[in-house]
């Protein structure tokens, strides 16, 4: 499901929310999202967003903190972690799912190289990275977790694109959520007897 199509309305007080809210739903529009638009969409001055956000870069940057931390919240927040090969293909399959339901926001967190600069951006990507590296070295102690969470997150994104890309052409999601599944089950069944063999 998209941002709410409402126009934002502008509280005292909470401009730097509005004005993200106005980009994420001019970009989930394919609209350009420049801050003088951002500030037309968001009801306040032109002038306004630069209180915040120096250029269209730093706004853009916001945004994709904004995407790394609903994603996150999406394969995590009231869920346990997984405790089997098979519950971490269903981390894959609410990525894909999170990338297919936000096309333009997903392209834009994973689109351009991650600003170092923007300290926030680059905890909210660790964030998500050292989850899965901490899952992996819980499931398969045997392995090297870092490397393990790197392999299954560009697994899980490179499907995400594929799809995304016109590649993998069948819309279904159930159709989707199963190859997600047997793409991971084809991978991660080894680790698994290694770890019931370790055990």
């Amino acid at each position: 499901m998209g941002a709410d199509s409402a126009r934002p309305g502008y509280h005292h007080g909470d401009l730097r929310a509005t004005l993200v809210l106005a980009a994420l739903q001019m970009l989930e529009e394919g609209e350009s999202f420049s801050l003088r638009a951002v500030a037309r969409r968001a009801g306040v001055s032109t002038g306004a967003p630069y209180r915040h956000f120096p250029d269209r870069e730093a706004l853009g940057s916001a945004l994709a903190v904004h995407g790394l931390q609903e994603l996150m919240s999406d394969l995590t927040a009231g869920k346990q972690p997984p405790t089997s090969a098979a519950e971490v293909s269903e981390l894959a399959v609410g990525y894909v799912r999170f990338a297919l339901r936000r096309p333009a926001l997903f392209r834009l967190m994973f689109g351009q190289a991650c600003d170092d600069q923007h300290n926030e951006r680059v905890r909210a990507a660790g964030a998500l990275h050292d989850y899965l590296a901490t899952v992996m070295a819980e499931l398969f102690p045997a392995s090297e977790p870092v490397a393990l969470a790197t392999a299954g997150w560009s697994l899980a994104h490179g499907l995400a694109f594929l799809h995304l890309d016109g590649k993998l052409t069948n819309t279904d999601q159930t159709v989707i959520d199963e190859r997600v599944r047997s793409t991971f089950a084809a991978v991660f069944p080894p680790l698994t007897e290694a770890r019931i063999e370790d055990s």
